[in-house]
C-alpha cells in the first residue's frame, strides 16, 4: 500500500499544459477503457464483499485514507483486466516516460470513495519502504465513474511548485511517476470508482 508522505497546505489545482514534460505533470490516456469495460470492472468488485482501505502494512486510518478496496487477483474473470493494463502501462511508457520497467509485481485495485462517509486518501507517495513498493516506478489510475455520478473526489497530483488535476472522463487512464505526491479529496455526494496500478522496474539512476 502507499506509504504517508505529508506536503503542507493544499495549492489550486491547475489543468495539465500540453507543453509541460510528462515527468512534471501527469500523463493522461482518454478512452484506454469503454464504459462497458468500467462497468464490467466495478462488477467485478463487486463480486465479493469490499476490504477496508489501509496504509502500509494494512494499517488503517481514517484520518489520511477512507476508501474501500478490491484486489482485482482476487475475483475471478479478471484476467482481461491485467491484459488492457499491460498495453495501455507500454503505451503510456513509449509515447511520454521511457521509463526501465520489469513487471507488475502487485495486484491492480479498484477504490470505492463514498460520500456517505466522506471517502478521501490524503497526500502521498507510491514509493515506500518495503521492498517491492521501492520498485515502483509509474502509477495509472483510471477513471471508473461517470464524472456527474459524484461530487468532489479530485485526483490530483504535486509532481513540482504547481497541483495538477487528472482527466475526470469516464476511462480515462492518468499515469505519473510514483514518487510524485498525489491524493483523492473528499467526496461530498455519489461515489467514485477508479482502478489502480503499479508498474515496477531497477531503481532510477
Amino acid at each position: 500500500m502507499p506509504s504517508k508522505t505529508t506536503a503542507g497546505a493544499a495549492r489550486t489545482a491547475l489543468p495539465i499544459p500540453e507543453e509541460v514534460s510528462p515527468v512534471l505533470t501527469p500523463f493522461t490516456l482518454n478512452g484506454a477503457f469503454s464504459p462497458e469495460d468500467c462497468d464490467r470492472i466495478i462488477e467485478l468488485a463487486q463480486s465479493r464483499p469490499l476490504d477496508e482501505a489501509g496504509l502500509v502494512k494494512n494499517v488503517a486510518d481514517p484520518a489520511i485514507r477512507r476508501a474501500e478496496l478490491a484486489w482485482l487477483d482476487e475475483r475471478p474473470g479478471a484476467e482481461w483486466v491485467m491484459d488492457r493494463i499491460v498495453e495501455t502501462v507500454a503505451r503510456a511508457n513509449r509515447e511520454a516516460f521511457d521509463f526501465a520497467l520489469t513487471d507488475f509485481a502487485e495486484s491492480a485495485q479498484v477504490a470505492r470513495y463514498g460520500a456517505e462517509r466522506a471517502g478521501h486518501f490524503g497526500w502521498h507517495s507510491d514509493i515506500g519502504a518495503g521492498a517491492v513498493a521501492a520498485r515502483r516506478k509509474l502509477t495509472m489510475v483510471v477513471q471508473l465513474s461517470e464524472p456527474s455520478s459524484y461530487e468532489g473526489g479530485i485526483l490530483e497530483v504535486w509532481p513540482d511548485g504547481n497541483v495538477r488535476q487528472a482527466a475526470a472522463a469516464r476511462g480515462a487512464a492518468t499515469i505519473f511517476p510514483s514518487f510524485h505526491l498525489h491524493r483523492v479529496t473528499p467526496v461530498t455526494a455519489g461515489e467514485r470508482w477508479s482502478l489502480t496500478i503499479w508498474a515496477h522496474g531497477p531503481a532510477f539512476r
